[in-house]
């Protein structure tokens, strides 16, 4: 049974930081390239930042570029999204999903699995 669970989401205010995880199961997890997903109210899903299998190559979103940072631990089947100078603006629901496929890395359709969500909220 495939499980893909996030956590670390929170209130934190504007300059803060936040580390995501997100721990995987029941699939071969290094086998995976890994993203990150937010989604703001009333806004569509979009791509944050994703990191190929082996962690050697990564993609950010220009919106967070500089400020987030993907990584991942294959040994703990987990992915981590850390955070800093986080604005209001990243305000939203964050995902973490797989893919088998590194082609269309920044869509949605191109995750196989996805967890359900862990809220980011930033507000002073």
């Amino acid at each position: 049974q495939v499980q893909v669970v996030e956590s670390g989401g929170g209130l934190v205010q504007p300059g803060g930081s936040l580390r995501l995880s997100c721990a995987a199961s029941g699939f071969t997890f290094s086998n995976y390239g890994m993203g990150w997903f937010r989604q703001a109210p009333g806004k569509e899903r979009e791509f944050v930042a994703a990191i190929t299998w082996s962690g050697v190559n990564t993609k950010y979103a220009d919106s967070v570029k500089g400020r987030f940072t993907i990584s991942r631990d294959n040994a703990k089947n987990t992915v981590y999204l850390q955070m800093n100078s986080l604005k209001p603006e990243d305000t939203a629901v964050y995902y973490c999903a797989a893919a088998m496929s590194w082609v269309l890395v920044t869509t949605v359709s191109n995750y196989d699995y996805w967890g359900q969500g862990t809220q980011v909220t930033v507000s002073s």
